[in-house]
């Protein structure tokens, strides 16, 4: 099954993970903001966690599942991301860059997931 993949996003994805731990890190410690903190910080590292699940998948189906899995929490985090930028908890211009790779992996995984 290894074969079939592509690349190998576990380094992509684990620092993705490591950008997210960092941007919660920067958060103010209001509790509005630090609730949306702790969601992106759940969805936006469990992408990295999918994707190794994935990478040593037993089938294809399983495979899929997984790669499936990652999707959805790339979804969600894109969507805290959103919350955080237009509450104005955080200044949309310093996620950025976090927003786009959020945006690029899912583009990655849409087209792993279809092949």
């Amino acid at each position: 099954m290894r074969d079939e993949k592509p690349e190998d996003l576990r380094p992509r994805t684990k620092r993705f993970a490591l950008d997210v731990i960092r941007l919660y890190a920067t958060l103010p410690k209001s509790t509005e903001a630090q609730v949306l903190g702790r969601q992106v910080l759940r969805s936006g590292t469990s992408v990295g966690a999918n994707y190794r699940e994935a990478y040593r998948s037993r089938s294809k189906v399983e495979f899929i599942a997984k790669i499936g899995d990652c999707l959805k929490e790339l979804e969600e985090s894109g969507y805290w991301f959103e919350l955080l930028a237009e509450s104005a908890m955080m200044d949309a211009s310093k996620m950025l860059g976090i927003r786009d790779e959020c945006n690029q992996l899912l583009a990655i995984m849409t087209t792993i997931s279809k092949k």
